[in-house]
């Protein structure tokens, strides 16, 4: 079981466990608490009887073991005192990161410069609608996602991973990427530039523009060098009938219950441009927060 399994089952996981140890909660509570004591009182009134006996013929007796006897009866076994000690912590984050809010680390720049390698970032699963824990199945409808939204999803090829891109295409969008310029339903994105963005890592320059997707505008990186998208690593993704790829762009029309997902560092990014779109059934939640980055406690604050 490597760490990979573990963080993309930890739902799962964290459900076991906390039924698990729901169940021996239960047990001791309703059944071998009870058996507990009645050994106690059965033995209380023994040691109670015996004392009496001796009182009467004139033996002094000691009372102060009465309690020592009474208390280790009553002793919960470790398993179970840990299994009830356990259970509510367990049960607790489990409701909060089921249907409040869950907590993930960005482990790659494909969304720089909003999102930087390391931020630690809430994400609120509740904002498009109360889904079944584990089994990830949509309950109750609250909002759907928007374009620009800064969205957590399930990898379509991998539903062990956790995704995270910005939302450019909602269902019945016509997306057209062209000369790195998006056109979302025939209608250009409008883009400033600013002032060049320095790679800290690679130690390279990139060109930086905002991009008009949503309010507020956003950032987005581009690098000269590299094609609009390589023709070599798209896949055969299902409903991949709904693009046309040419040399120098494509154009999707996005399929209803679907949503296209791009990177803002849109040259260092694998999106909906190479494996496709992203299921409603996909969904995790909206992130809106960075709540620590321990390499600079300046990137602190919420998600545009």
């Amino acid at each position: 079981m490597n760490l990979q399994f573990i963080l993309g089952n930890f739902a799962l996981i964290l459900f076991v466990a906390m039924v698990l140890t729901g169940i021996i909660w239960c047990l001791d509570v309703f059944w071998f608490a009870r058996q507990r004591r009645a050994s106690a009182d059965a033995a209380l009134a023994a040691f109670d009887a015996r004392n009496a006996k001796l009182t009467a013929e004139g033996i002094k007796v000691d009372n102060t073991s009465r309690q020592s006897i009474e208390a280790a009866i009553l002793r919960q076994p470790t398993w179970i005192e840990y299994s009830g000690s356990f259970f509510p912590v367990i049960a607790l984050v489990f409701i909060l990161r089921s249907f409040l809010y869950e907590p993930f680390k960005i482990p790659s720049g494909s969304m720089v410069p909003t999102l930087m390698i390391g931020d630690l970032i809430l994400v609120n699963k509740f904002t498009y609608g109360i889904r079944l824990p584990v089994l990830n199945q949509k309950v109750i409808d609250v909002n759907d996602p928007q374009r620009g939204d800064v969205m957590v999803f399930k990898y379509p090829e991998d539903m062990t991973q956790d995704y995270i891109k910005r939302v450019v295409g909602v269902p019945g969008d016509k997306i057209t990427y062209a000369n790195k310029r998006l056109t979302v339903n025939g209608k250009e994105l409008a883009y400033a530039p600013l002032d060049d963005y320095l790679d800290d890592e690679k130690l390279v320059y990139h060109k930086q523009f905002t991009e008009n997707l949503s309010e507020p505008p956003h950032r987005i990186l581009n690098e000269p060098s590299k094609l609009t998208y390589n023709p070599e690593q798209v896949k055969n993704f299902p409903q991949h009938e709904a693009c046309t790829y040419s040399a120098e762009q494509f154009t999707c029309v996005v399929p209803a219950g679907n949503y296209f997902m791009m990177g803002d560092n849109r040259d260092n990014s694998a999106d909906s441009r190479y494996w496709g779109f992203v299921p409603n059934k996909n969904i995790v939640g909206k992130a809106f927060f960075v709540w620590m980055n321990f390499s600079s406690l300046k990137r602190i604050g919420s998600i545009h």
